[in-house]
């Protein structure tokens, strides 16, 4: 069969020379490279959506037909993004057989979701048979119950088994995210018993880097790389050939835990086992990719207050997820008050207090964000754990102090030139002293908030700054006070 397969030496010279349609010659190589970069540069460009607007103003589906069709899937997506709701109707209205599975899995969660609900669960439907399973799922998750359940009456019955299986899996979990099409073989087969099978299956999947072995209950023994199957003679039994240390994911695996493991090993696919280590799906990497970037965005939002982040998100959802956190932080500015009030006649009979207790509260600020902005990136990337807790946090102490000092210094020189020695000393000293408990609290909150299952990234900047600020007021106007300069 290997021999019935092999290109003779006049096959690869045919196969190799370039092949010339008659308006391929006639047209210039420079020419159509230069309007393939001219393309490419106005994609999605004010004056592009401009004539998109346009043609969609004039009720042109032609001329919008002929402006989007040139595109990637992925630049439709982002070209619906870009336009108002009442314009997305309307430009998928003109170009209904582009909006392809792709574009819908481009499109961003709260923009699809809107597609979907202006769409009949038949069409819907149509769309989640055509997309990879994890990519179905993705999609029918963000539907209503009632929704999910009228797309999956229309779906085969295959496909809507291993959507329900997805789903159910908890939400970011591997269960969630693997993609089922994969490609398994028994342990007993010779490397050239897989070539064949490869060559004469005819639904394989889609993408794939390795080729699972399993044992007679489905569970994974080992690994072969498509590299090595290819370079590897054909009589070689597969159990002499393969990888059998290999890293295996659970299906009930958070995904964030799940792009730390991808990224710690290096990984390109990984297998996915249900309780019973039986194989049940795959992760590959550009699945992952999505995770990592997902994860990253999530955890800087959260640590600013901003909810989902998203320019997409309906200013209902916007409001209830930001204003939440301004009242939070309501309450602890008013903490804050309270210990400026309690120091009022102090600032009545010094008035430069009021003039430099800002100054204070605002440097511990932005000490206690610096440290916590790295103790909630190692918490989440698992460098920050039991083990080393106590290390970091005598890490973060002394630089601290390091940073106090300095700061004191300059800011103590600045005040003494300015108003007083004795007040320079004063807000010197307030200043080490808040710049440590800053930098304490910047570690110790997400800390704690992690040892309470709770995720740092979304209440340890309230914290925080209410630590900071309270403690910057306090330790500088009780100095003075102490001092006897009010």
């Amino acid at each position: 069969m290997a021999e019935d397969n092999r290109l003779s030496e006049d096959d690869v010279m045919l196969a190799d020379a370039p092949v010339q349609t008659e308006s391929e010659e006639l047209a210039k190589p420079d020419d159509r490279i230069d309007d393939e970069r001219h393309d490419e540069e106005n994609r999605l460009k004010p004056e592009y959506i401009r004539s998109v607007r346009d043609a969609l103003e004039a009720r042109d589906n032609n001329a919008v037909y002929d402006i989007v069709e040139p595109l990637h899937p992925a630049d439709i997506a982002d070209l619906l993004e870009l336009l108002e709701r009442d314009e997305r109707a309307r430009l998928a209205a003109s170009i209904t057989d582009l909006m392809s599975s792709d574009v819908i899995a481009e499109l961003n969660d709260f923009v699809r979701e809107e597609m979907m609900e202006a769409l009949e669960p038949e069409a819907v439907a149509t769309i989640v048979e055509q997309l990879e399973t994890d990519d179905a799922v993705q999609l029918i998750e963000d539907l209503d119950e009632d929704d999910q359940q009228a797309v999956l009456a229309e779906v085969e019955a295959e496909d809507r088994v291993a959507i329900e299986s997805a789903l159910a899996y908890p939400e970011e979990t591997a269960g969630r995210l693997m993609n089922r099409e994969f490609v398994a073989v028994p342990e007993h087969l010779t490397v050239g018993d897989l070539i064949d099978y490869l060559r004469e299956e005819g639904d394989l999947a889609n993408e794939f880097y390795e080729v699972f072995v399993v044992d007679h209950m489905h569970r994974p023994v080992g690994t072969c790389a498509l590299n090595w199957i290819l370079t590897t003679p054909r009589a070689i039994k597969l159990t002499d050939v393969m990888k059998r240390d290999q890293t295996l994911i659970p299906a009930t695996m958070d995904q964030e835990e799940l792009g730390l493991m991808f990224e710690k090993y290096a990984l390109i696919s990984a297998a996915v086992v249900d309780e019973s280590g039986r194989l049940v799906g795959q992760m590959t990497v550009d699945d992952v990719l999505h995770i990592i970037a997902e994860e990253a965005g999530e955890d800087a939002l959260l640590l600013s207050g901003a909810g989902d982040g998203d320019i997409n998100e309906p200013i209902r959802e916007a409001y209830g997820s930001r204003v939440r956190w301004l009242i939070a932080n309501l309450g602890t500015a008013l903490v804050g008050s309270a210990i400026i009030a309690a120091f009022g006649a102090a600032i009545e009979k010094l008035v430069a207090l009021a003039v430099l207790m800002p100054i204070v509260a605002s440097i511990g600020g932005n000490a206690g964000t610096q440290t916590m902005a790295v103790a909630v990136r190692a918490i989440a990337t698992n460098q920050l754990t039991r083990a080393n807790t106590w290390r970091i946090v005598w890490k973060e102490l002394r630089v601290a102090l390091l940073n106090g000092v300095t700061i004191a210094v300059l800011i103590g020189i600045g005040t003494a030139a300015i108003f007083t020695p004795q007040l320079g000393v004063v807000i010197a000293l307030a200043m080490v002293i808040n710049i440590i408990v800053s930098g304490m609290a910047g570690v110790l909150v997400p800390v704690i908030f992690e040892r309470l299952k709770q995720d740092p990234a979304v209440a340890s900047s309230v914290f925080v700054t209410m630590i900071t600020d309270s403690m910057g007021f306090f330790a500088f106007l009780g100095l003075a006070v102490a001092s006897g300069l009010a």
